[in-house]
């Protein structure tokens, strides 16, 4: 029977070579200059910022949700159906990527894998694009109940208002998530 066994080796870093064996100018020593690589940016997938970024989404959407959700009437209009629904996404989508970040982590692995950082890149641009267009068209929405039909007394407007900039602000912080995933397969 051939079972595999799962294990997980920590990411090493090799040290610098002093032998003397490059660099020109025949002297001996080592003048390469060494290059920035992309896993070193933080706000990438494995990385303490990328964590962060991750733990700010989760955030924001999950207030977004609740201050929405916790309006008797939302479900009458269809964008702040469709802002909840987002979000909730969002916060699914930011959480599991969040506890990917932490074991990464944690045993010290590299999430530079290309097909990762793919998942990553396509996840990251569908849900910030849901976000983005659900936190704008419930704005809309609440500048039409506020201001063009004047019914903000008999509607939760400054609720319906919270909830679109905690949207606002989860797509703030998740468009940095698709750059930096994205600028990463650029390079590659």
């Amino acid at each position: 029977m051939n079972v595999s066994i799962a294990s997980v080796h920590p990411l090493e870093v090799d040290p610098p070579t002093t032998d003397g064996g490059g660099g020109a100018g025949g002297e001996g020593g080592n003048n390469e200059v060494p290059t920035v690589r992309m896993k070193d940016l933080q706000g990438m997938p494995g990385t303490l910022g990328g964590l962060v970024l991750r733990i700010c989404q989760f955030a924001f959407a999950v207030v977004g949700l609740c201050i929405m959700a916790t309006t008797s009437d939302f479900p009458s209009v269809t964008a702040f159906c469709y802002l909840v629904a987002a979000t909730g996404l969002q916060s699914l989508w930011s959480l599991s990527l969040a506890i990917i970040d932490i074991y990464a982590l944690l045993v010290m692995r590299s999430l530079q894998n290309s097909r990762v950082v793919t998942l990553f890149t396509i996840g990251d641009a569908i849900t910030s694009t849901l976000t983005f267009a659900a936190a704008c068209a419930s704005a809309g929405i609440t500048v039409l109940i506020d201001n063009d039909l004047n019914s903000c007394a008999q509607n939760h407007c400054a609720q319906f208002e919270a909830s679109a900039a905690m949207a606002f602000i989860c797509w703030f912080t998740a468009v940095p998530s698709f750059l930096l995933n994205f600028w990463s397969l650029a390079s590659r």
